[in-house]
C-alpha cells in the first residue's frame, strides 16, 4: 500500500451550522463544500488546509454512527483518512492479509466522490482509519 498524504481529518460535531463559524471566523478557513451522504446517514462540511482537508461530520439520523460516537465520546476527532495511490480495494486486501480487522471489505462511495474503506480501531491502536482514493 502506498499512502500519498493525509486526505482529511474527520471531526464529529453536533451541528454543522454551529461548528462552521469557528473554522471560518476564528481559524480563517473557508467552507467550500457541504453535502449529505445519505447511505452513511451523515452531513459533511469541508475546509482545505494545504494538501489536507478538515471534514466536519454531523449525524443525519439519531441512530447513525456519528450520533452514537458523540453520545459515547462527545464531539471531536472521529477519524484520520489517508489517500492511497494503489486503490482502496487493493489496500484493504493488503492490510487484511496482515491481520488488520476491517470495517469495509470493499471500497464504498464516500463524500466528494471518493471511494473509501475503514479499518477497525481495534486493529489501529484505537484510531478509526479511513483509506480513500479519487
Amino acid at each position: 500500500m502506498k499512502i500519498s498524504h493525509i486526505e482529511h481529518i474527520g471531526i464529529a460535531v453536533k451541528n454543522l451550522q454551529d461548528a462552521i463559524p469557528y473554522y471560518e471566523n476564528i481559524l480563517g478557513l473557508k467552507c467550500y463544500n457541504v453535502e449529505e451522504v445519505a447511505d452513511q446517514k451523515v452531513k459533511t462540511a469541508f475546509f482545505q488546509v494545504g494538501q489536507t482537508k478538515i471534514e466536519l461530520l454531523e449525524s443525519a439520523d439519531p441512530e447513525g454512527t456519528i450520533a452514537k460516537f458523540i453520545d459515547k465520546k462527545g464531539e471531536g476527532v472521529h477519524h484520520i483518512a489517508y489517500a492511497v495511490a494503489d486503490g482502496v480495494n487493493n489496500a484493504l486486501s493488503e492490510v487484511a492479509g496482515k491481520g488488520v480487522q476491517l470495517i469495509d471489505k470493499q471500497g464504498r462511495k464516500g463524500a466528494e466522490g471518493l471511494t473509501i474503506g475503514f479499518l477497525h480501531p481495534k486493529s489501529t491502536q484505537g484510531v478509526l482509519t479511513e483509506l480513500c482514493e479519487k
